[in-house]
């Protein structure tokens, strides 16, 4: 199978099929069947989540994730926009605030900033940064798995939503509730942008024996969790939720630390998808 590619002005390559894998690749994806994550030690995973990521962010703070100053290049739905016009923006796992800070640092004054984590430490690193206001910026602790965001926010108030590398770390049954809250907290005609891990990335092929909870669904050594996607995938699950697509694609990138001799491939899932008019679903 050959791959399709388009590059972008800003070197994005898009890629139209999945990625071939080479016969090493494949051995690799095969010895990860060797030993699964014991299904006792899955579900404890699962009800340890939140607990895992408030350990992530008390060992590294803020300083793992870089700030996501890519997000209006990718994203055009993010400047076009009348500057008088007042938007209601609402990430949806925020972790420290990579995106909303870089938002604020570059202006975007008519927009109102809603930003929710699960882990209460994340929260409380955002909301000592020094960026945060609350004239400007609301954040407070919220799990997708559940409708629990809507004690803070009301629905179809968002006219932009993001889900930025915050589904892969869900267990796969919960999907299905977390585009829906995405889709209940958006404003009829409103966008959620989403950018997530693509099957066969370079983490997803380095991953050991007794690391893979399920198909694609692994454990990394902290306790938290990644789930690599196909683009098939999230167009059955954000149609399935009431979402039109207005993109849906692979994205590859290449890490490079020159210093480190680091030069690697990465694939990720990126997406635009908007809920519909409220004509448009009259008209359905």
């Amino acid at each position: 199978m050959e791959t399709d590619e388009n590059v972008a002005p800003n070197g994005d390559v898009f890629l139209h099929r999945l990625k071939q894998l080479t016969e090493e690749e494949m051995k690799l994806l095969e010895s990860q069947n060797t030993r699964i994550v014991h299904e006792a030690k899955a579900a404890k995973l699962d009800r340890e989540a939140k607990r895992h990521w408030d350990i992530f962010y008390k060992r590294n703070e803020t300083k793992f994730f870089r700030d996501r100053h890519w997000t209006t290049r990718e994203f055009q739905e993010l400047i076009n926009f009348d500057s008088e016009q007042q938007i209601i923006f609402l990430e949806l796992g925020c972790g420290v605030g990579n995106m909303i800070f870089p938002l604020l640092e570059e202006g975007f004054s008519n927009f109102y900033f809603y930003a929710c984590d699960f882990s209460p430490r994340a929260i409380d690193f955002v909301k000592s940064n020094k960026l945060y206001n609350e004239c400007r910026v609301k954040a407070f602790c919220a799990d997708l798995t559940t409708d629990d965001i809507f004690e803070n926010i009301c629905e179809n108030v968002a006219d932009i939503a993001s889900l930025i590398f915050v589904l892969s770390a869900i267990n796969p049954s919960m999907w299905a509730q977390v585009a829906s809250v995405a889709f209940k907290a958006l404003k009829p005609g409103g966008v959620l942008l989403f950018r997530d891990y693509g099957r066969y990335d370079m983490a997803q092929l380095r991953f050991k024996p007794g690391h893979k909870i399920s198909e694609n669904f692994y454990m990394r050594q902290d306790g938290t969790r990644s789930y690599y996607f196909t683009e098939e995938e999230l167009a059955n699950l954000f149609t399935q939720a009431g979402f039109e697509i207005l993109s849906n694609t692979y994205v590859q990138r290449r890490t490079v630390n020159f210093k480190e001799g680091i030069d690697v491939p990465r694939i990720f899932v990126q997406g635009k998808y908007k809920k519909p008019e409220a004509k448009d679903v009259a008209r359905a």
